[in-house]
């Protein structure tokens, strides 16, 4: 075995373990908000963005390995043909999770990558924990007037980019 097809293995296993490894985290940090707020619908949403996104980066990974091997293997067209259809489909696959998990067009937002919307999705699940207990905290005490936070300004701005994701009250 020569360096090449040791890099090409190390790049699919990394594709494979970060969808292993992202699938379960998705699946702790979606079970968290929904044992802290047991809010299902939140916990369900959180899940189906964290593991789209987990998903787009290891296909992002797996075709830097298809590139790597054809790139380092013996030029021919049938390889050439090979890797070609291979990225076309995974980047179909890319595209239409994207879209599902954003609710948008990609040329309608700005650019972000698999790991920036795990992460996002993360924060995102958080700052709402934030904001009810915010509210309910507000509610229950004599001063009737909330006290302005800079988090639900942020939760608000983020909302607005995903239509789907906010509260229907």
């Amino acid at each position: 075995m020569d360096f090449f097809e040791l890099v090409t293995i190390v790049f699919e296993v990394a594709g494979v373990g970060a969808m292993v490894v992202g699938f379960v985290i998705a699946v702790t940090l979606s079970a968290r908000l929904w044992w802290s707020t047991r809010d299902g619908a939140r916990a369900f949403r959180m899940l189906r963005e964290t593991i789209g996104s987990v998903i787009l980066l290891g296909l992002e990974i797996l075709v830097a390995a298809d590139l790597v091997k054809t790139v380092t293997s013996t030029p021919s067209l049938t390889d050439a043909l090979v890797l070609a259809i291979i990225v076309v489909i995974r980047t179909l696959l890319s595209f239409s999770l994207q879209i599902e998990i954003e609710g948008t067009l990609p040329w309608r937002r700005l650019a972000t990558t698999g790991p920036q919307l795990f992460d996002r999705a993360v924060k995102r699940g958080g700052e709402r924990t934030r904001r009810r207990a915010e509210e309910q905290d507000v509610s229950t005490s004599a001063d009737p007037t909330p006290a302005p936070t800079g988090t639900a300004q942020a939760v608000a701005d983020d909302e607005d980019g995903f239509p789907e994701l906010r509260s229907r009250s």
